[in-house]
């Protein structure tokens, strides 16, 4: 039997604040947990992220990409141990948990944990790639203060994309919402609320067709009316594209249960799931709060979760 085929005690599956904090308490507790942090975006969402100003501990802000390796060096002091595979296969149902990866190596363990995080929905339109982190963000908490008295745009038209655009409606100079239909899935108090906020419009039945700028950073949004193809230009130094997440739970089959929009649903308070011995945790189970701090927390409420169940059952029982 080869190392990898050792029956280990904790498998983490994914890399972000989530998974790395739980590898960290978990190595601290003697569990050399394995992570399996993924081939090409190791360290999640906050890789591709600038400056991070509002995670504890941190009063000048950090990077994004040096908060995750900072992470992953703790995760790695305490013991864990990282394979930077993706996974493609799981066998979760029995005692012992099997994981496959793309390299064809196959890791058991008694416990999983499923930190595997979502993706921003993209709008797949010219500039939204090159003007990624220079004007154009997915998360208005994160990166609102940085447009303070500029044009900004929100694209979305559900209750996040409403929330988003009250909040920056702090910092903006304006801010405008583009809606591609005329009927909102937001609730009736969050449409009433952006009616009645004097510096939020909205443009409806449209679509962003290009996000266009210098070659340095965003400046305008082209916009096209559905209903008469009218083209009109948007000022907008912030393009904030709100139209929903993607957990990445595909892998998992329908062994363990989601909802419908493909989250992992826990039970309680807690991160366990229907299955014994898989437990979930960060944006892949959580919805509505999808901050780095708020998954680094659920992170260290799974860790705590796995170690009572593998003291609750121990080895052979």
């Amino acid at each position: 039997m080869t190392e990898k085929q050792e029956l280990r005690d904790v498998i983490i599956i994914g890399s972000g604040p989530a998974g790395y904090t739980a590898a960290i308490y978990l190595g601290r507790a003697g569990l050399k947990p394995l992570v399996i942090a993924g081939a090409l975006t190791p360290g999640g969402q906050l890789i591709n992220t600038t400056e991070v100003e509002n995670f504890p501990g941190f009063p000048d802000g950090i990077m994004g990409p040096d908060l995750m390796e900072n992470m992953q060096r703790q995760a790695e002091r305490f013991g864990a141990e990282l394979v930077f595979d993706d996974v493609i296969d799981t066998s979760l149902e029995g005692e012992e948990k099997v994981v496959r990866v793309s390299g064809g190596d196959e890791f058991r363990s008694r416990a999983v944990i499923v930190a595997t995080g979502s993706n921003y929905r993209h709008l797949d339109v010219p500039g939204e790639d090159e003007y990624s982190g220079r004007g154009v963000s997915y998360c208005a908490t994160c990166d609102g203060f940085f447009f303070r008295n500029k044009p900004i745009v929100v694209v979305g038209g559900g209750d996040s994309a409403f929330e988003e655009a009250q909040f920056l409606s702090r910092f903006g100079s304006s801010v405008t919402l583009i809606h591609r239909r005329n009927e909102f899935r937001a609730s009736k108090i969050m449409v009433d609320r952006a009616i009645a906020n004097p510096k939020l419009d909205m443009v409806l039945d449209s679509v962003v067709e290009s996000i266009n700028g210098d070659g340095t950073s965003a400046e305008s949004v082209t916009v096209r009316n559905l209903k008469t193809d009218e083209i009109t230009t948007i000022p907008a130094n912030g393009v904030f594209v709100a139209v929903g997440h993607i957990p990445q739970t595909g892998f998992l089959g329908d062994q363990v249960r989601l909802d419908d929009r493909g989250y992992v649903l826990t039970e309680g308070a807690s991160t366990r799931t229907n299955l014994p011995g898989v437990f979930a945790a960060g944006d892949c189970a959580d919805p509505v709060y999808m901050q780095a701090i708020s998954a680094a927390g659920m992170g260290c409420r799974a860790a705590l979760d796995v170690q009572s169940f593998l003291e609750d059952a121990p080895l052979g029982q």
